[in-house]
């Protein structure tokens, strides 16, 4: 039970710590001052819309969406979050394969070079499917969160740790709202193709607790980090490296490296989700759905990564507001419905 929750944690991290989450523009885009509630808020939240996914999910035994939204938004709507999620999470690989373009650039190798590198690797791992995914996650993951916990760390040991939370000034809380409904999509996606696979309510708990307990913890680690650079991480596509200018070259390289890999796994939970959507309409092998899809992607990521970022993302947190209430009300309807 508990190898089997670590796995779904890990998957579940590694969807979220994307492009935009792992380089610290999300979170420069949404938080940034007087931001402490709001996280905390964040990692409520993260942690019930976690729970009741892979709640219905396991009960449903799904392997794909559809059954999930139907059950949060009944089949009128789900026809609408059904093109949705599409957009979504079509989007979002674009926005990945742009990072990982971007991120290559600071070892000083050409954007459209890593843009294909990474639409290659994405297309060579749907050849092991969810099964890949998984193994990567549990590989990269850990150690992501291992250095870049260490990298902010020490940043805030060099700078005496002058992180305060005045409960007076929380002006910014209502962010927890939108910032959790931006990431509810891809999770929707990917954890509605596992229903199958859990085999104890167990895995839930520890999936969804450990989900949201690091990535609450790093946020806020995250965040004030950022604070402390601010008008540097202005000038920076990636806002981390403002944070680590000083740091020592080799380890610029490895958080370069981790931060790509994460790009990475992020993308192929969006592509993943997209190809097991239209499986059974196209009956294909994954690998050639994703090909055709990372295809129509790469032409997209000559937005910029950003760009793409600072425009998508906010509207999609807005848009997902509602499908953020009803995951948050299921249990309690849920409960009505029964008496």
């Amino acid at each position: 039970m508990w190898q089997a929750g670590f796995k779904w944690m890990f998957l579940i991290i590694g969807t979220m710590i994307g492009a935009g989450y792992a380089s610290g523009r999300e979170l420069w885009q949404f938080f940034g001052s007087e931001s402490t509630l709001a996280i905390i808020l964040f990692a409520i939240f993260f942690f019930v819309c976690c729970f009741v996914i892979m709640s219905i999910s396991y009960e449903k035994q799904s392997q794909h969406y559809i059954p999930i939204l139907q059950a949060l938004v009944g089949k009128r709507l789900t026809r609408f979050y059904d093109g949705m999620i599409f957009l979504y999470l079509f989007s979002m690989s674009v926005i990945m394969i742009a990072g990982g373009g971007a991120t290559l650039e600071v070892m000083y190798v050409p954007y459209w070079y890593g843009v294909i590198l990474m639409s290659a690797l994405l297309v060579v791992l749907f050849i092991w499917g969810i099964r890949g995914m998984t193994s990567m996650n549990a590989l990269i993951i850990p150690l992501l969160i291992l250095f870049l916990i260490g990298s902010l760390l020490a940043f805030q040991w060099m700078n005496g740790f002058p992180i305060q939370f005045d409960v007076m000034r929380q002006s910014n809380w209502p962010t927890a709202f939108t910032f959790t409904a931006l990431n509810i999509l891809p999770l929707i996606a990917v954890l509605s193709a596992v229903g199958q696979k859990i085999s104890h309510p167990g895995e839930i708990w520890i999936a969804s607790l450990g989900s949201a307990g690091i990535l609450g913890s790093v946020s806020l680690l995250y965040n004030e980090s950022l604070l402390q650079v601010a008008h540097e991480a202005m000038l920076y596509e990636i806002p981390l490296f403002a944070i680590i200018a000083n740091y020592p070259h080799f380890m610029v390289l490895i958080m370069s490296g981790l931060l790509w890999g994460a790009i990475y796994t992020s993308a192929a939970s969006g592509v993943f989700g997209i190809c097991t959507r239209i499986q059974h309409r196209f009956p294909f092998p994954l690998w050639l759905l994703a090909l055709i899809a990372v295809c129509t992607m790469i032409p997209l990521t000559t937005f910029g990564f950003s760009q793409l970022v600072a425009v998508l993302y906010p509207l999609y947190g807005i848009l997902n507001l509602y499908m953020l209430a009803a995951i948050v009300l299921y249990p309690i309807l849920e409960r009505f419905e029964k008496v």
